[in-house]
């Protein structure tokens, strides 16, 4: 580790990370100075109150209709001020037919100037109208993009590990980006605009039918039946585009968070060109799916833009000759045209909206199956919060599989008291690490039962179960954050003298002690200013300070050097007494301190002792033990 300890001799991880060239994880000083400026000016932020439960949340199924029912009142009020906005927004024609048939022909000016005047007070009255309505809307929008994102967040939090296994995490991020983004500008915009402008068609009808019913019945007669046929048919083709495109840019950005998660393997194995030629295939799909929907979009809006211009013509070449019979004034007629050209502008606009709804209802089709997951590990009505645990844990004839025609563990049998270090060690794929998961009920078992103090983990409540566990993964993740929050990340009120103090218990003062900062020097995400066996120490740290009552470690000195490791079992001495441990061993130092050893093969138990026990009794065990001092014998 360096420092006086004098572990990982030769470069240091920010030396080894410079010349890889990733940068080193502490803030520029250039950067300080602009950093602190911002800071005191930063508003305060209170601790937002979440709610969130393993078992109980909104069941319902996904969809507009239900997502919006809360916050009817808000959006009565959104349609008030619609209605205000569009009514002032088309006095326009009718002050325009007053001001020809009274004002212009006539030749009285007094009529004039009141229609100009009562003009530029209606555009003052739409103008204020349309500052409150978007204003309110906006602000609406924003709390229920707030609180869908904090929805579909939480519905992860709450899925079972199995959930994530079974699915890309970058299509896991587009139901969280891209699908809200969509909706987003749907309820944002979309719903907004499509309220106005359908007020607005409503409106100006009314006008029509008011200035003359005849007219008004060819125009409708003409528009509306095609219209419908037209959009019946872009709603069909349009949702299946629509559909297709969100699979297709959920597998872009699967394809890339793959590809920047194992960019050093890509560059190690120099793939990047084949990795290019992958993503381009991923890409033409996404290009497929769209020019789908651009071919239906480029059918739909031209083709309704030509009906609106075809009703002109019918309405100017029928409403002339009405002028020329002097059946409708000059003024009237001007009127009936201007509100039909208003007419068609809105009906436009709602082309485009359509195709924003169907793109936002394909995100809400994609939300919902995904609302609808239930965990496959989920929390029973009536469960109990687990008492505080002594560590006595049984598993009774355990079987298990993640697929259900391939099991894993078969009729396991296992049985810790309080205050036991049990070994399960074996070849890769025997089971080990699965035993580990469902102690921790990251996994059901099959058929059988996992008990701890004699309470069954399906009968009791989650956080009470996980806030008396410990575990140390294989593959150590680490925040993007610093040291300390890292290590307190299971105890946030830990002090810093605390963690400071885990840090020193796991051999980590070396690594501390060269960092600017100390324990509050930020590292960057996943710890990639780290070494691999650093990040393991910050993670036992982190358990380490978690203090549980069960502390489950798989495999977590794996990565450790030899030197590392020894200090790595010195602490596990002193953290370990008294407590109930479950280590997954991979090297057989390791299983050697604990109590008791049970050998995992082909999902079964096949031998269970102490070290002394099972070496005398010369079977797998006794074996793997014959190997293993080869191997050493052989190093030294």
């Amino acid at each position: 580790m360096g420092g006086h300890h004098g572990f990982f001799t030769g470069p240091t991880s920010v030396q080894a990370n410079a010349q890889a060239g990733l940068p080193f994880a502490e803030v520029p000083e250039e950067l300080r100075s602009r950093i602190e400026e911002v800071l005191r000016h930063e508003p305060e932020h209170p601790e937002p109150v979440v709610s969130f439960s393993h078992r109980d949340w909104d069941r319902r199924p996904f969809g507009l209709r239900t997502f919006l029912a809360p916050h009817a009142g808000g959006l009565l009020m959104a349609l008030l001020l619609v209605i205000m906005e569009v009514g002032l927004q088309h006095l326009g024609p009718l002050l325009t037919q007053i001001g020809i048939d009274q004002g212009v022909i006539p030749r009285d000016r007094g009529v004039l100037v009141a229609v100009a005047l009562a003009y530029v007070g209606a555009v003052g009255l739409s103008t204020a109208a349309s500052w409150l309505r978007t204003r309110f809307t906006g602000r609406l929008g924003e709390r229920l993009v707030y609180e869908l994102r904090l929805r579909v967040f939480s519905h992860f939090q709450r899925q079972s590990l199995d959930f994530f296994t079974g699915e890309k995490s970058g299509v896991l991020m587009t139901r969280m980006t891209s699908d809200i983004e969509a909706l987003t500008t749907l309820m944002q915009e979309g719903l907004v605009n499509f309220a106005v402008q359908g007020m607005t068609l409503i409106v100006i009808t009314v006008y029509l039918v008011i200035l003359d019913p005849t007219l008004a019945v060819i125009c409708l007669l003409t528009v509306i039946p095609i219209n419908v046929v037209f959009t019946l048919w872009f709603r069909r083709v349009s949702l299946i585009g629509y559909l297709r495109v969100r699979d297709r840019i959920a597998d872009v950005l699967a394809n890339l968070s793959e590809s920047l998660a194992g960019i050093r393997v890509i560059a190690a194995f120099n793939r990047r060109d084949h990795d290019v030629v992958r993503h381009q295939r991923v890409i033409d799909d996404h290009l497929e799916a769209n020019l789908y929907t651009g071919r239906a979009q480029a059918l739909f809006g031209p083709g309704t833009e030509s009906i609106g211009i075809a009703t002109q013509a019918v309405v100017l070449l029928v409403g002339g000759r009405m002028a020329l019979r002097g059946e409708v004034t000059i003024g009237e007629l001007t009127a009936f045209l201007l509100f039909l050209n208003s007419f068609f502008a809105p009906v436009q606009t709602l082309v485009q909206l359509y195709n924003q709804y169907q793109q936002g209802s394909a995100a809400v089709v994609k939300l919902r199956d995904l609302l609808a997951t239930e965990p496959t590990v989920a929390e029973r009505a009536d469960a109990v919060d687990l008492p505080p645990i002594r560590g006595d844990i049984r598993l009774d004839s355990v079987t298990f599989g993640y697929d259900p025609d391939h099991l894993v563990l078969r009729e396991v049998d296992l049985q810790l008291s309080a205050g036991e270090v049990l070994a399960v060690v074996g070849p890769t794929g025997a089971g080990k690490s699965t035993i580990a998961k469902l102690i921790i009920r990251f996994h059901d078992p099959t058929f059988g039962h996992v008990t701890i103090d004699g309470h069954d983990l399906r009968e009791v409540s989650i956080d009470s179960l996980r806030r008396q566990l410990g575990v140390v993964p294989q593959e150590p993740f680490l925040f993007n954050g610093t040291i300390r929050d890292n290590v307190a990340f299971a105890r946030p009120t830990a002090t810093r003298e605390e963690v400071w103090e885990a840090c020193r218990a796991v051999g980590l003062q070396g690594l501390v002690d060269r960092m600017p900062d100390g324990v509050d020097t930020p590292i960057h995400e996943r710890g990639a200013s780290l070494s691999a066996g650093e990040r393991q120490l910050v993670a036992l740290a982190r358990a380490f300070l978690a203090r549980p009552r069960v502390l489950v470690l798989d495999e977590a000195t794996s990565n450790l050097d030899l030197l590392s490791e020894s200090v790595i079992e010195r602490a596990l001495d002193s953290v370990l007494e008294g407590r109930t441990a479950i280590l997954i061993a991979h090297r057989l130092a390791t299983a050697m301190r604990a109590d008791r050893i049970a050998v995992v093969d082909d999902g079964r138990i096949v031998e269970h002792g102490t070290h002394g026990d099972l070496v005398a009794y010369g079977g797998q065990y006794a074996a793997m033990v014959q190997t293993w001092e080869r191997q050493a014998e052989g190093v030294r």
